[in-house]
Parts: structure tokens; sequence; C-alpha cells
């Protein structure tokens, strides 16, 4: 089993502790079940594909669910009589859940199911407010330094 220790860097990084734990986390909770198969595709600078094969479950069987920094996927089959019986199953007819941990300000765009295959894009709109920004040099006020004699002749006029 592989173990990461993060502790030098729990000391020195401040804020980082949902990401330390995540790491360490991530082989604990994914172990063990690998169905249904997906993909993560990156498509852009901001934009990703999540791509689940999901054989066998139609629309009404796929519940997707976005929170924050989590992304959810269950597929829950009906109960249907079989009309003949059947003397090899190899189609997957069990539900699953897989869940997927998203960065901050990713979103789900569109979520489509086609051919087998359930499509989950995915965009990362960061606000204006946390987008670097460019700061000329040398553009600043001069500071002046206020006197007495320029603050008694304003309160006079």
């Amino acid at each position: 089993m592989n173990r990461f220790d993060f502790t030098p860097y729990r000391r020195t990084m401040v804020g980082f502790d949902r990401l330390f734990d995540l790491l360490e986390n991530h082989n604990r909770l994914n172990s063990g079940d690998n169905y249904p198969p997906f993909n993560i595709e990156r498509r852009g600078e901001e934009s990703y594909r999540i791509t689940l094969a999901v054989a066998g479950f139609k629309p009404a069987d796929i519940d997707i669910t976005a929170q924050q920094n989590l992304l959810v996927v269950q597929g829950k089959k009906a109960d249907e009589a079989p009309a003949g019986q059947y003397l090899h199953v190899g189609i997957a007819q069990r539900g699953f859940e897989r869940r997927f941990e998203l960065a901050d300000y990713v979103r789900v765009d569109a979520a489509n199911l086609e051919d087998g295959l359930l499509t989950i894009d995915l965009v990362r709109e960061v606000p204006e407010a946390m987008k670097p920004k460019k700061i000329p040099v040398g553009t600043q006020k001069v500071l002046t330094v206020v006197s007495d004699t320029d603050q008694a002749g304003s309160a006079a006029a």
C-alpha cells in the first residue's frame, strides 16, 4: 500500500488542509470498484469532459448531482422482469456511484447520454475578482505632505 506523508508540507503551507486530505484519502475511498469505466478529457484551457460507459442505462436511471467541489453520478437500474431466461449475463446490470472531486469554480455545463456513453461537460469559470491582474509600474500618484496652512486655507474658504 502506498502512503504519502505530507507532514513536512502541512507545517509550512497554510490553507491546503483540504487538498492534503483529498490526496491521503483518495486511495482508501476509490480502491476496488472500477465500474463503470470512465475517461476524463481536457477539451480546452477551461473546459473538461467526463465520459462514463453506462451501457444498458436509460436517462431516467441516471442521477447527476453537483455540489460545491463534488460531482456524484449514480445509476440505479429499475427492476425489470426479463422476457426470457438468460443463459449468460455479460452486461452489468448493477447500480453504481461515481464521485469526482472538482476544483474551485468548476461547474457542470451539460450532460448527455448517447450510444451507451454518458458525457458530462465541465467548465471552470473563475470570477473576475479572482483572476490575475496586471499592475502597471510607475502610475501611482505621488504622495504629498499636507501642511497646516493648506488645511487652514481650505477651512476659511
